[in-house]
């Protein structure tokens, strides 16, 4: 049986390719969703790959990650990252580890985005490669 994990996007993400390119460079989300396609087939994944701009329905799928017994989540908590206690008790509530992603590198930015409440209750980070990182972290979920 092929094990699933489980792509998560927070808000804004939606808008990538045109949002702030000088930050987040010109790919966009389909084109991100594309590159782990390709890295999920190598290593013999599914992807469940989705967007939200709404921090329930992050959670709603967090749960849902756990209901289907997912091998992982990757999460872009986006904004979230930096204020969603809701976040990190669904990623403590499931028994799914959840590796964090993000495009930047939070910390070499404006100080608010330095803490992260995902990276409370994720078992990695994997920050500041651009779209590469979605590659990486899902690498290390298929090590999991």
């Amino acid at each position: 049986m092929t094990e699933t994990v489980f792509v998560l996007n927070g808000p804004n993400l939606n808008l990538l390719g045109t949002r702030e390119p000088e930050i987040y460079g010109s790919r966009t989300l389909g084109d991100i969703e594309a590159l782990v396609r390709e890295k999920a087939d190598e290593v013999g994944l599914l992807v469940e790959f989705r967007q939200s701009n709404h921090e329930g329905d992050l959670v709603d799928w967090l749960h849902e990650a756990h209901r289907k017994g997912a091998k992982a989540v990757l999460l872009n908590a986006a904004a979230y990252t930096h204020t969603s206690i809701a976040l990190l008790d669904a990623i403590k509530a499931i028994a799914v580890p959840v590796i964090e992603v993000h495009l930047s590198d939070p910390g070499k930015r404006e100080p608010f985005r330095h803490l992260s409440y995902v990276a409370m209750g994720a078992v990695d980070t994997v920050q500041g490669m651009g779209p590469q990182g979605y590659v990486v972290a899902l690498e290390k979920a298929a090590a999991l």
